[in-house]
């Protein structure tokens, strides 16, 4: 495989890694100062807002108090509310809390909620070093505690309600005796979960009530136990359910509006014995503000830096400031609240936020990369000179396009574009992201009008279009939005999914795209604890994963969580539906379900991935080069910026892709490319999120001269190439739009599936029958049209088991493996879907059984494991090897053997195949250790016998004397951080230095002269703007550089052997990967 220029990284990375999204903290390219600078630590008066788990109070212990209904509230007390999304959701439609205020106007309630999405007793993962749910409480002062579990256990099933009985009862026992407000035992009222009801595409009543009502009764009995209140919600909710006129949820479980103003009036009746009072608008409103800055005090954006291991230095001083206007702010709207909750109006009137002190001024590392206009930045550009490159838009025509993200093209050929001007979330500003619609009225390939379809949005790193509206992010939740009365502005704004990860703004969901089969797939990255509830159970991952949804039926499934994950950007499909991604490069072999919570699959050693890009797209118009047809333009922002091109090579058991060259290579690292999309008539189009300052390692959150203002869509397309026409797709007939399946261009065949699932789902499979019964099998292209309209079928909720079983024995391997992954969903369907999937276990080509053991993962069966575990009796590549070793460690698979091995021949058949792997493939992933790569071996040997006897001898004589200092340095994962900051060693000693890369990204060790670093580290900088700079290992040409090591990817060593200099004194050492400089440092003191 030809390696690209930019430096190859391996998934065999030994742990999770600073690896950055576009716009993320740039450490590779964007982190240019001359130095870190200092920043000092907050003073004591600030210290005390970081609630931190290290740190925070724990509540002191008292004699267990009771807690009898009615409940009687006293003056001044502060209520809390915790468990599941029931609180969690209620804090946006506070019924309750309003009538709390509303039933005791004098009281001066002070209510928060600590609710989280699918919080358990005894299971509430949170991020890293992030307050427990006692210290919060202790924060809090608690003396009234609404608890809302159930819902998410009850998924558990009946069996397990003893040990349902036992954590609420350690949790009750726990809290009884803890004096959160340090005086009194709280008092605690048990809240059960509410029914759920059936709507359209997902039957939750059916699935769930007969164990939420079991639920329910096991909550009362340990209530009743435990002398604490209970409040049973489950029963008069399901009365109101049975009026289908009324839908009280949105997906069967999770209330909407009016859900919530049933549940206020029943939990109020339930707590209080007495009918709740009439409710007040302007007092719902109140709260709803209030607890909007509550959520981004207790679970802010970027956690990692607010609670975990980025949070010295910028992190703090980014955080307590807000931390503390927040509690200020949320004091302030409490007074509102309570003066609303008197009888006194305000009109409208802002909250009087006076006494809340600007933030403090931004500590500012010196800024050496210049704002470029769009016209100059073109001209820093190094183009290919078979293309052509112009401006498509900018911010000088439209303000509205700063910081673009993503961009997509929707059936009518405007492309939409996400900005995030807020990014990466100034705290104590209110959302102010937007999507924007550009349009090329004239075919000039200049946009002429923009429009704002939505605004008031908080870092929208990806969206698709979907169900006559648009999907997008907004941490922790999945939105919908939607444009209802045709006004072209979205007005319909709903959190269709919540409770994914926020620990790092540019970390969080995104790659948005549509599977060829109509799943909405999206991933996470590094440091994130994601818990979502869905109607089929909560559905969590740890430190990344990928996620597939079906709008229809709310299904939400993980996959592919694997440890020392980076945060890879970047997805597409090939004409297949093989997934191309960055980490790993052909994601297929990484599509097993998710190992048992919390653990995650091995890292996949030696398969190919990295980080660095932000997304690829193919290349399939005849009007392009010869060489790139099939293969795909991809998108780089690091350690160099540039547009490259890449084949798609098939290899067995995946396909890889070889380098070419670039397009673009830019001189000017302001240049963020973040999205590559094709357009309808075949030209290619860029992203640039233009930028000074992305990271937020090295530069505040706050700094303000991050650029909120500019943002550039660039345009390629081949020299005097005539485009396309572009393809109707709105308003086009069904038929027509079937016919555009036997496209050659993969987009038109993607928006035309996509325009298909918005059209009535009847009409499309009538017509998909008729379609497919006329199709030619004496078409070169036969098989694929085929596979097209399966994905179709599908995609519109529809099943054809004998087209399946017709491909799933064809003669196209390709064509078989995509049947076969259907398999996951139709297997019912064809009657003998067990023996099918035997059969492509067993299959000649290794994508084909990749597929089938793949499959087996989503099945989850005792069958469907015995059906595939011949795949261990045939040959496997690295590919196929590591989608056996994750689909037999799924939890849906390892339940059927990882107890049984002793008598169970299937089990110890595995067991033995997990012992090799562990081995022989993944040993240095999984167990710690390093080894170096195959590249870098190979490149040893053409170097012409370095490792020769000669060079050992020589190695082994340095080694053997007697007063040799043997220092060993590695990179510390994640952070960019050496371990190693300092040693001494003696004038002229002999260095033994042994530098080990255990991170997910390359880095180097160079030392050199006194007071150099950053002449030498800036000069690392600019070889960012080399093209061949990583094939240099990133070493200046310098005479401040006195020793360094090669660049090293992950999972490499390298051994530095000098004497130490003659001259005492401080040797710094740096790496000088492009940007790393400024962080990754240490000293060498040399002294007698």
């Amino acid at each position: 495989m030809k390696v690209s220029p930019p430096v190859f990284l391996l998934i065999a990375a030994l742990s999770p890694a600073a690896l950055f999204l576009p716009g993320c903290a740039r450490t590779d390219r964007q982190e240019h100062g001359s130095a870190k600078p200092k920043v000092d630590e907050p003073g004591a008066a600030l210290k005390k807002y970081g609630i931190y788990e290290e740190t925070a109070p724990m509540p002191g212990k008292i004699a267990p108090g009771d807690t009898a209904l009615p409940l009687r509230l006293r003056k001044g007390d502060h209520v809390v509310f915790i468990g599941n999304t029931l609180f969690d959701r209620g804090a946006q439609f506070p019924y309750f809390e309003a009538l709390l205020q509303l039933g005791h106007p004098n009281h001066n309630l002070v209510i928060r909620t600590l609710a989280w999405s699918a919080d358990e007793p005894g299971l509430m993962p949170r991020p890293k070093n992030f307050g427990n749910i006692h210290q919060h409480l202790t924060v809090q002062k608690a003396d009234v505690i609404f608890a809302a579990f159930g819902f998410n256990e009850s998924f558990a099933g009946v069996e397990k309600l003893p040990e349902f009985r036992q954590r609420l009862t350690t949790m009750i026992q726990e809290m009884k005796a803890s004096a959160y407000n340090g005086r009194a035992a709280p008092r605690i009222v048990l809240v059960s979960p509410t029914a759920n009801e059936n709507v359209p595409g997902v039957p939750a009543a059916d699935l769930n009530n007969a164990r939420i009502a079991a639920y329910t009764r096991a909550m009362a009995a340990v209530a009743a136990e435990q002398k604490v209140g209970f409040a049973n919600v489950f029963d008069a909710t399901l009365a109101a359910m049975a009026n289908p006129a009324t839908a009280l949820t949105f997906n069967g479980v999770h209330l909407e509006d009016a859900g919530y103003a049933v549940l206020g009036d029943t939990l109020y009746r339930a707590t209080f014995g007495t009918a709740a009072p009439k409710g007040n608008a302007e007092l719902h409103a109140a709260i709803v503000d209030k607890n909007q800055h509550l959520f981004r005090r207790y679970r802010p954006l970027d956690t990692f830096y607010y609670t975990g291991d980025r949070n010295k230095g910028f992190g703090e001083g980014d955080f307590l400031p807000v931390m503390r206007n927040f509690d200020l702010k949320a004091a302030n709207r409490d007074q509102r609240i309570w003066e609303i909750a008197r009888g006194k109006s305000f009109g409208g009137r802002n909250v009087d936020d006076a006494n809340v002190p600007p933030l403090p001024p931004t500590v500012k590392a010196p800024l050496l990369v210049e704002w470029l206009s769009p016209k100059d930045e073109l001209a820093a550009f190094t183009i290919d000179p078979r293309f052509e490159v112009n401006l498509f838009a900018s911010e000088e025509q439209f303000p509205e396009l700063a910081n673009p993200i993503q961009m997509r093209w929707d059936h009518r050929g405007r492309l939409w574009v996400s900005c995030s001007p807020s990014y990466p979330d100034v705290y104590g500003e209110g959302p102010r992201d937007r999507i924007i619609i550009l349009e090329d009225n004239d075919g000039d390939g200049q946009a002429d009008t923009c429009s704002v379809f939505a605004d008031k949005l908080r870092i929208p790193l990806a969206f698709e279009f979907g169900d006559g509206g648009v999907y997008v992010t907004g941490a922790p939740h999945l939105v919908f939005l939607k444009d209802t009365d045709g006004d072209g502005k979205a007005d319909l704004r709903r959190q269709v999914l919540t409770g994914f990860g926020m620990e790092d703004s540019h970390h969080g969901l995104h790659d948005f795209v549509w599977t060829p089969d109509g799943d909405l797939l999206f991933r996470d990255s590094i440091f994130l604890h994601t818990q979502v509830e869905t109607p089929y159970g909560p559905v969590r991952a740890y430190n990344s994963a990928w996620f597939q949804f079906r709008p229809e039926t709310h299904k939400l499934v993980s996959f592919g969580s694997y440890r020392i994950n980076s945060n890879p950007w970047g997805v597409t499909f090939d004409g297949w539906g093989h997934q191309v991604a960055s980490d790993p490069i052909f994601a297929n072999a990484f599509h097993a379900t998710n190992a048992p919570y919390p653990e995650q699959h091995p890292a996949g050693a030696g398969i190919p991935g990295y980080s660095g890009t932000a997304g690829q797209e193919f290349v399939d118009f005849d009007f392009w080069p010869k060489e790139l047809q099939g293969g795909f333009i991809k998108a780089r922002y690091k350690p160099s910026v540039r547009i490259e091109m890449h084949r798609w090579v098939e290899k067995d058991d995946h396909f890889e892709e070889d380098y070419l060259g670039d397009i673009i290579f830019s001189k000017d690292l302001s240049f963020v490319p973040t999205d590559v999309k094709v357009g309808p008539r075949g030209d290619m189009y860029i992203c640039d999120f233009y930028n000074p300052i992305v990271g937020q390692t090295t530069f505040s959150l706050r700094d303000e001269r991050r650029d909120a203002k500019s943002g550039r869509i660039w345009r390629i397309v081949p020299t005097g190439a005539k485009l396309a026409a572009a393809p109707q797709i709105a308003g086009a007939p069904v038929p027509a739009l079937l016919e555009l399946l036997k496209s050659p261009h993969y987009r038109q065949r993607y928006w035309a599936r996509r325009e298909l699932y918005e059209r009535p789902a009847g009409e499309v499979k009538a017509a998909l029958d008729t379609w497919v019964a006329h199709l030619d099998p004496k078409d070169s292209d036969f098989r694929h049209h085929q596979i097209e309209a399966i994905w179709t079928y599908r995609t519109v909720g529809a099943v054809n088991a004998a087209l399946l079983r017709d491909v799933l024995s064809c003669d196209s391997h390709l064509a078989r493996s995509a049947a076969t992954k259907q398999l996951r969903y139709w297997s019912d369907e064809l009657g003998d879907g067990t023996e099918q999937l035997r059969q492509r276990a067993n299959d000649e080509n290794s994508l084909v059984r990749m597929e089938a053991v793949i499959a087996a993962s989503y099945l989850g069966t005792r069958e469907a494991l015995e059906a595939v575990v011949g795949v261990l009796d045939r040959p496997a590549g690295r590919h196929l090897k590591y989608a056996i070793r994750t689909a037999f460690g799924s939890e849906n698979l390892s339940r059927h053997w990882n107890r049984n091995e002793t008598n169970d021949p299937t089990a110890r058949k595995i067991a033995a195949f997990f012992v090799t792997f562990d081995k022989d493939v993944a040993g240095y992933g999984a167990k710690g250790s390093v080894a170096p790569s195959d590249a870098r071996t190979r490149a040893d040997k053409l170097r012409g016998g370095q490792f020769g006897p000669a060079r050992l001898a020589q190695e082994a004589a340095f080694d053997n004397q007697k007063d040799v200092a043997r220092i060993n340095i590695k990179s510390v994962p994640a952070l960019m951080l050496f371990d190693v900051t300092a040693f001494s060693v003696k004038p002229g000693q002999p260095v033994k230095l042994t530098f080990t890369n255990p991170d997910a990204m390359a880095h180097n060790l160079v030392v050199v002269k006194p007071g150099a670093e950053s002449e030498v580290g800036l000069a690392g900088n600019e070889m960012a703007k080399d093209p061949d700079g990583a094939k240099k290992d990133f070493i200046p040409t310098s005479d401040k550089v006195l020793f360094h090591t090669k660049l090293i990817d992950p999972g490499q060593i390298d051994v530095l052997r000098f004497r130490a200099p003659k001259e005492p004194g401080d040797y710094p050492y740096i790496c000088t990967f492009p940007g790393h400089w400024v962080i990754m440092r240490g000293m060498m003191h040399v002294a007698p």
